[in-house]
């Protein structure tokens, strides 16, 4: 099991539900540890803001805002929808935001738990990705080396339009369909030939980009991190810390020793 606790937040309007799930699945023999609950899409975004967790499940009909309008105010690692309905422009909205897994209600408990564990094994895969580029980091420049040419045609042309996309709302989705290959190929072969994934890929690029406009104090934060393709100055310092190991702005200062 892995040592450390990955964080949940569950967003659930219907109580008995919300208790059930709070209450009988076993969080913690899966490496996980349930930080807090919330029963409408308002108080689930503030809490999501304040806990910054690794994970959240959310029911998508919601009070105050759906499930997934919640999370395209957020940014988190790994998201499980609950519904007890089957609408296709709901999932084709989960897909684009990244939902890993979409459950049907009544939720069975094999099933989710299922589901949490492929979670887990999917935030190690990450954070030992994020390890792997974190030592490629050139510490003269303070600059992360990633492949420049991978000598496969497909995967030059998703690197290409990383470089070219960068700082727009770009996915697996949209790169994916820039090489006309399924998401679950181009995923597989981006790791196979990089030795990331596509999403630890990018955040690198992104972050590298980012260093030189930082050594810049007429730029503000939030400027730098809109440029750079990340949603607002919140999710860029967590990414930056990631892998750099300190805050946007504690990496300005030490640039201005």
């Amino acid at each position: 099991m892995n040592e450390r606790l990955y964080t949940v937040v569950f967003v659930e309007d219907e109580y008995l539900t919300r208790e059930e799930i709070s209450r009988t699945t076993d969080w913690k023999s899966m490496g996980l540890s349930l930080a807090g609950t919330a029963s409408d899409g308002i108080s689930g975004e503030k809490m999501i803001h304040e806990v910054d967790p690794d994970i959240v499940i959310t029911d998508i009909r919601l009070p105050g805002q759906d499930g997934l309008e919640m999370l395209s105010h957020c940014q988190v690692s790994a998201a499980v929808i609950l519904s007890g309905h089957t609408d296709y422009q709901y999932m084709k909205r989960a897909i684009r935001l990244g939902v890993m897994d979409y459950l049907q209600k009544p939720v069975d408990d094999e099933e989710l738990e299922a589901t949490l564990r492929e979670a887990v094994s999917r935030l190690d895969e990450e954070n030992n990705d994020i390890e792997r580029i974190k030592s490629s980091i050139d510490d003269s420049a303070m600059t992360i080396k990633l492949p420049e040419s991978a000598g496969n045609i497909q995967i030059e042309a998703i690197i290409k339009f990383i470089k070219t996309n960068y700082s727009k709302p770009i996915g697996l989705v949209d790169a994916a369909q820039s090489v006309n290959l399924s998401e679950s190929h181009l995923s597989r072969l981006f790791k196979e030939i990089t030795g990331v994934n596509y999403l630890q890929y990018l955040n690198a690029y992104r972050i590298n980009q980012s260093l030189g406009m930082l050594c810049n104090p007429r730029l503000s934060i939030g400027d730098i991190s809109l440029a750079c393709g990340f949603p607002n100055p919140g999710y860029f310092a967590k990414i930056f810390r990631k892998y750099i190991g300190m805050t946007p702005t504690q990496f300005r200062d030490t640039q201005q020793l």
